[in-house]
């Protein structure tokens, strides 16, 4: 599934972070999608392709999607912790 990263605060640093495609597990190949530089306190918001997702796997849906860009915001108070942000999708 492909999926952006983007930091809204701080405003001087608001942004796409990066792209990524996650893999036939729904994880990031790499290990966690902020590291370095990239990893500061800060509002941040995952921006998840699920309608693009289950149209390339050719799922059979009718009428409007029940999922199709879903928008999830959290937010980073310790960059020396270590965060997950699990989803979990159906086309129904």
């Amino acid at each position: 599934m492909r999926i952006q990263l983007r930091r809204l605060t701080p405003v001087e640093n608001s942004g796409l972070v990066k792209e990524f495609v996650t893999n036939a597990d729904g994880r990031l190949d790499g290990g966690a999608a902020l590291k370095g530089e990239d990893f500061v306190v800060g509002t941040y918001e995952w921006l998840f392709f699920v309608g693009d997702y289950f149209a390339r796997k050719n799922t059979k849906v009718t009428g409007v999607l029940f999922l199709d860009e879903i928008p999830l915001r959290f937010g980073i108070d310790d960059p020396e912790e270590h965060y997950h942000v699990p989803l979990l999708v159906s086309p129904w």
